[in-house]
């Protein structure tokens, strides 16, 4: 599948984010990570501190239309129909072999239905949903007005948000909107927020008056604190959804209808152990990234297949912490390398939920 390099921010949002001492690529369209000059820093703010976040990394889809909600009904694994305007839903799409080709958040707001995603692979995600509406009403577009996303964590995050906007969402995937703002709850204790680029800009600085401000870079590691996968270029088209345990943070629904991909899913899950499960680990010394790979090594130096990094972070200890989807029969065979047999190990860490 072809991945189009797009970032979501539009270029006002940017040059203001530059004007609070905000670093953006030089190409943003190529590289849509931000920081504020002091990673490191940024990091150990994100461990111990409330933060607020610009989520560039990420793009935002919008589906309008009479016929948008059936139309994603039959593509993507979470329940579309069952969506009321106080929640919002984790969810996947599939090709018909079950693979993952994204995963997201998705919202109603308006007359639209909203799904934020890897900005890496929103273009190509875009243009294939569009091969399959045919003569349906459905109108799906990402343009420099769509939603600015922020991200906002921390014990501070609920109430420096209920004064901005006077909405914090008390549990996950639960909604609240006001004053052009959407705040959407999510693991990890956690806040999406989106809102037009007009109300963005107050809004940081209301939010930067208590929360400290962190890059991308910050949020991309709370987000694998919290197990939470985001599928991007690297690694399309490798999983099925169980193997980044998206079924047990409630990115899959088996009670509704047929969609794409929904025979393999149901599959798995209903006639036989997933071989492969996503884990988190710590990564010393060493940078790792999404698709990179992994090897088991046995008590006999004996080398097998051990899996795939789905995400990767700089850790505040250093090196890298990562979700990585791991052989079931790797663990606890030998060792785990990032790259090669002699590379850096991966010291396993637990997951905020449990896998079966």
């Amino acid at each position: 599948m072809q991945v189009s390099n797009l970032t979501s921010a539009p270029s006002k949002w940017l040059q203001f984010l530059e004007s609070r001492g905000a670093r953006v690529a030089p190409d943003p369209s190529v590289d849509s990570r931000v920081d504020f000059g002091r990673p490191d820093a940024e990091l150990r703010s994100a461990q111990s501190h409330s933060v607020v976040a610009p989520l560039t990394h990420l793009a935002t889809l919008s589906f309008a239309g009479a016929d948008a909600e059936a139309f994603l009904q039959g593509q993507v694994s979470c329940d579309v129909q069952g969506l009321d305007s106080g929640h919002a839903a984790l969810g996947c799409y599939c090709t018909p072999q079950g693979r993952m080709l994204a995963n997201f958040v998705l919202w109603r707001a308006g007359n639209a239905l909203h799904m934020t995603l890897s900005a890496d692979i929103a273009g190509a995600i875009q243009k294939r949903l569009r091969m399959f509406v045919l003569r349906s009403k459905v109108e799906i577009s990402m343009a420099d007005a769509d939603p600015v996303l922020l991200g906002v964590a921390g014990p501070a995050g609920a109430r420096a948000l209920n004064d901005a906007i006077g909405a914090a969402p008390a549990d996950p995937m639960s909604l609240h909107s006001n004053d052009g703002a959407t705040a959407i709850g999510i693991p990890g204790r956690r806040f999406l927020v989106a809102m037009r680029p007009q109300r963005a800009i107050a809004l940081w600085q209301e939010l930067t008056a208590t929360l400290e401000s962190v890059g991308t870079a910050a949020w991309q590691w709370l987000d694998i604190l919290a197990g939470m996968p985001l599928v991007t270029g690297p690694t399309q088209d490798q999983f099925v959804p169980q193997m980044t345990n998206l079924e047990l943070i409630g990115g899959i629904s088996f009670q509704k209808g047929c969609y794409t991909g929904q025979e393999v899913i149901a599959r798995a899950q209903y006639r036989g152990k997933v071989k492969r499960r996503m884990f988190l680990a710590h990564v010393a010394g060493a940078t790792a990234r999404a698709g990179d790979r992994v090897v088991g090594v046995g008590g006999d130096d004996s080398e097998s297949v051990g899996g795939i990094v789905v995400n990767a972070a700089p850790s505040p200890e250093g090196g890298s912490d990562v979700l990585a989807v791991l052989q079931s029969a790797s663990l606890g065979a030998g060792t785990l390398r990032l790259h090669t047999a002699d590379g850096p190990m991966l010291e396993l860490r637990p997951l905020p939920y449990g896998i079966e």
